[in-house]
């Protein structure tokens, strides 16, 4: 089912054995537009830590409670690796992750060949250069091949499989300020440098 990330964000996380914290954030492959890590604010039984999930711990939502289970237990979380989450991600650090929770490693079923990022738009470092904060990307502007259309105001789920499946993005004046869903699969590339979501099409074929 389509949800709004906003409307998502703040739900708890429930453990086998209690609850964990809150959602903050996710982090999105700019690829595949698919939700790699949920953020997650633990609260005070762990010091606040903010810790990265899997989407495949998740069990059914509820999301009118604001509630997401995830099949793991306070110990294992309590016990995890540590990641910065003010920082990209390192491919170390995701591997730490998968061998202490013991879930899949993604990136080793991804094809071969993948789009690469234009050199100013990788990190300065060697972190992950696809993992993107779905926050951060809020307020992005976005470009049709031939003008700007005007910028994100929130991105829209699919919680069947954690992939986001739209931009909700406010048009301004040009469209008399109305919002478009605009499919990720229209998307060409996005620049951190330049805070921009570039589509693969001209404004008369969206």
């Amino acid at each position: 089912m389509l949800r709004s990330l906003n409307g998502v964000f703040g739900s708890t996380i429930v453990s086998k054995d209690g609850e964990l914290g809150s959602l903050q954030d996710c982090l999105f492959d700019d690829r595949t537009w698919t939700v790699r890590y949920l953020v997650v604010e633990t609260g005070s039984w762990l010091s606040s830590r903010r810790v990265l999930l899997s989407p495949s711990v998740t069990g059914r939502p509820d999301w009118d409670k604001r509630v997401l289970p995830v099949d793991l237990a306070i110990d294992q979380v309590r016990n995890s690796p540590d990641v910065d989450t003010a920082k990209p991600v390192s491919r170390q650090e995701e591997i730490a992750m998968s061998q202490h929770y013991g879930w899949p490693a993604y990136w080793s079923m991804e094809p071969l060949f993948m789009p690469v990022p234009a050199p100013e738009d990788r990190p300065a470092s060697e972190e992950d250069p696809h993992l993107r904060s779905a926050r951060e990307v809020s307020g992005y502007q976005v470009h049709a091949t031939d003008a700007e259309i005007g910028r994100i105001d929130d991105l829209i789920l699919e919680d069947a499989n954690w992939s986001i499946r739209y931009l909700a993005v406010n048009t301004g004046s040009w469209f008399s300020g109305q919002k478009l869903m605009l499919s990720t699969r229209w998307s060409g590339s996005i620049s951190w440098s330049h805070r921009q979501v570039r589509l693969v099409h001209s404004i008369e074929e969206l």
